[in-house]
């Protein structure tokens, strides 16, 4: 009798787990929220609002999708892509595929899969504003996909950064290196998805402008599911809205029922999820709200919101939940157009299950070398796997570092905090102390009004460690 009840019980919690809805992409209240940059790391040093694991985030019902950024070299060691997860996992803090930048996020799969279990999505983000995005040929372009297929979704082979997890599609957020070939890696991955037993998702992340400067050529050339635009950092962002001659999201609606291969695309108006999460843009909870309902009511392909990101979501009051709370729509899809007021002072804080992550470095962006004085104005974060040249400025754990000559991997300070539960080997203690003494401390930053803390901002290219395999 224990054993028909126990069955009876465990019988009861699957047909529970069953009913969690689906991800859906012809919704338009859909949340995307780009995860995996610790943005809000870049531009504070309180580090208990630093980045989180990816289940943090997946608690509730509020966010819908995950880009996970980035995948920021495409050839690197051993003619490899590598990631960058910041204060998360790196090639600088994680071992490493033998032969390969690839850092091992293995630990990072059941995370992962919880989150997938919970009806979200999660795709692997490729680009940033690295400048290492691009391809010689499209038979080159073909192969990347055939690796993309195999190192991250429903393929299989050596390196699987993130183990037995199998991300749902790619997220091309192209912001430097070459515009071409990218339609043939595209439809190497659709190739392979289409005999997949399981549904796969291509999405872009454009600037405003129209057409993108690196992805117009790609968007029209192959078939999208979804296009998170950029409303931030340019002219056409949210705070001009209300300007006709700026705010230009009728021309991507146009596109997508146009242009678009796919004519069921879904166009995302992208915003920072906090004052500090782009040069500019940014817009509270109400306005964003009410700019959604308003868009939704007018355009079709409106299918919801995207946001960069979520460390500094979840620090700005649950911004992400606010948002989601005031564009959600009932089962059946039904839209409402009614403005409203938003609170976010009521929506639910972040889970204190989650232990704050410690390790020390910063959010993956381009460095630049200029800045405001008294202020980290357009200065992006410190990279782990990008070489910088003397001169170059960057911002780490709140303060404004300066290059005093070619640097890779040398942790500006030199004060690397490694977590009790992940013991690091010898090498990597050398390795991020900062022995190399390759930044000056410039000082503690007293704004960060305009500060560039994600790689979600078009610069100059960086450049790319040099490897000593063969890159493409």
């Amino acid at each position: 009798m224990a054993s028909f009840w126990l069955s009876s019980i465990l019988s009861a919690l699957s047909l529970g787990a069953l009913h969690v809805s689906a991800f859906d992409n012809s919704r338009s209240d859909n949340l995307a929220v780009y995860w995996g940059q610790n943005s809000y790391g870049a531009t504070h040093s309180d580090t208990a609002n630093f980045q989180k694991s990816i289940a943090t985030y997946c608690q509730d019902d509020s966010i819908d999708a995950f880009p996970i950024a980035f995948l920021n070299v495409f050839f690197g060691a051993g003619n490899e892509p590598s990631i960058d997860l910041s204060n998360i996992c790196s090639s600088v803090d994680d071992p490493v595929f033998p032969g390969t930048s690839m850092p091992d996020c293995s630990f990072l799969a059941s995370d992962i899969q919880f989150c997938q279990s919970k009806g979200k999505i999660v795709t692997i983000s490729l680009g940033g504003a690295t400048g290492a995005a691009s391809f010689t040929s499209d038979e080159q372009a073909a192969a990347f996909g055939d690796t993309i297929w195999n190192t991250f979704l429903g393929g299989s082979g050596a390196i699987r950064p993130f183990g037995g997890a199998v991300l749902d599609g790619i997220d091309l957020d192209i912001e430097g290196g070459g515009t071409t070939h990218f339609a043939a890696f595209v439809n190497q991955i659709r190739s392979h998805a289409a005999g997949a037993n399981k549904q796969y998702y291509v999405t872009a992340a454009p600037q405003c402008p129209f057409p993108d400067a690196f992805l117009g050529t790609v968007l029209n050339a192959v078939a999208f599911d979804a296009v998170y635009v950029q409303f931030y950092n340019n002219f056409c962002g949210l705070t001009n809205f209300n300007n006709p001659n700026a705010w230009d999201f009728d021309q991507w609606d146009s596109w997508a029922k146009n242009t678009a291969v796919n004519k069921n695309v879904k166009i995302y108006i992208g915003a920072p999820a906090s004052p500090s999460a782009a040069g500019s843009g940014y817009v509270d909870a109400t306005t964003l709200a009410n700019i959604a309902l308003e868009t939704r009511s007018q355009f079709s392909s409106f299918g919801g919101i995207m946001l960069w990101d979520a460390s500094q979501a979840f620090a700005n009051n649950r911004y992400d939940a606010a948002i989601k709370n005031a564009i959600r729509q009932g089962s059946g899809g039904g839209s409402t157009s009614v403005p409203v007021t938003v609170s976010t002072s009521s929506v639910p804080t972040a889970p204190t299950s989650a232990p704050p992550t410690t390790t020390a470095h910063s959010t993956t962006a381009l460095p630049t070398t200029t800045a405001q004085s008294g202020s980290c104005a357009g200065v992006a974060a410190w990279v782990s796997n990008v070489a910088y040249e003397g001169g170059d400025t960057v911002i780490f754990n709140g303060h404004l570092w300066t290059a005093k000559w070619w640097s890779f991997g040398d942790t500006p300070g030199g004060n690397a905090v490694l977590p009790a539960s992940r013991p690091r080997s010898l090498a990597y203690c050398v390795l991020t102390a900062g022995v190399a003494g390759d930044w000056t401390d410039s000082g503690a930053c007293t704004s960060f009004a305009a500060a560039v803390p994600t790689a979600h901002v078009a610069a100059a290219p960086a450049t790319v460690a040099s490897v000593p395999t063969a890159t493409a």
